[in-house]
């Protein structure tokens, strides 16, 4: 599948929503996407927008943006321009790569993919699993997904993990800033302002840890000089691994959501 494929996006919400932009951002032509949704009056970039499947046309892939457990109502609507030349590519979360083949028996291939809402400034990792391509169709898929940030291929037995950690891992450190500025905010400084500070700390920290050739944790001691400031809370965070624990915990949970609504999807 080339970068100037045709493809059908099912749905466009905040995920489909914001690949659209990524990939239209990276300049991928207009012309390339068709967008079906009942609901918005708009979508990014200006695409062809319908409420109803085209099947008089034909499309080298189909992207699934909707709610997982509409998928056993909404495939059957999607058969007839589904075919040998299609690959269909989901974002459902917890709906494995079998449960998409039950459904679109007819399609080249299914592929799971799970990126986060930075795809849409390039930035996101981008989680792949499939079935049925050979190896320059996979090559083909993650060149597709290079506009969108770090494409990489995960074993399906990992993909529920891969998901609460690079899918749902945003919101896990959106809480993080939250709670940054809410705790500067209860010990003295103003809302706005502890915010700002937050937001360009977080941004800052996380574009040296992507540069340097130290891990993260060598970075958080290198910070934290002894008997220092720094080094003073970082004790709060490291005794008994409150936050290892912490975050140990909200990584299963999330995981074993995913897996949970794995088995919904084939009920």
């Amino acid at each position: 599948m080339s970068k100037t494929a045709n493809i059908l996006l099912i749905g466009c919400g905040n995920m489909t929503g914001a690949m659209l932009e990524g990939w239209l951002a990276a300049g991928l032509p207009k012309e390339s996407f068709t967008v079906v949704t009942p609901t918005r009056e708009s979508v990014p970039g200006d695409v062809e927008l319908l409420r109803e499947v085209p099947e008089d046309r034909q499309f080298d892939a189909l992207l699934l943006g909707f709610k997982p457990y509409m998928l056993a109502h909404i495939a059957p609507t999607l058969q007839g321009v589904t075919g040998p030349g299609t690959i269909v590519l989901s974002v459902l979360a917890g709906v494995q790569l079998d449960t998409l083949r039950s459904n679109f028996p007819d399609a080249q291939a299914v592929v799971r993919v799970m990126p986060n809402l930075a795809c849409a400034m390039g930035k996101s990792p981008v989680a792949l699993a499939e079935e049925g391509l050979e190896e320059e169709g996979r090559e083909a898929i993650f060149a597709f997904h290079e506009p969108l940030g770090t494409p990489a291929w995960v074993g399906e037995d990992r993909f529920d993990l891969v998901t609460a950690l690079a899918g749902s891992g945003p919101a896990f450190v959106y809480r993080f800033i939250d709670a940054l500025s809410t705790a500067a905010v209860r010990l003295g400084l103003k809302e706005d302002q502890a915010r700002e500070l937050a937001v360009a700390m977080t941004e800052g920290a996380a574009a040296l840890a992507q540069q340097s050739e130290h891990p993260p944790g060598k970075l958080a001691d290198m910070v934290a000089s002894p008997g220092g400031v720094t080094r003073k809370g970082m004790d709060v965070l490291d005794e008994d691994e409150a936050l290892t624990q912490l975050m140990t915990k909200c990584l299963r949970a999330a995981r074993d959501r995913s897996v949970e609504m794995a088995r919904e999807a084939r009920e």
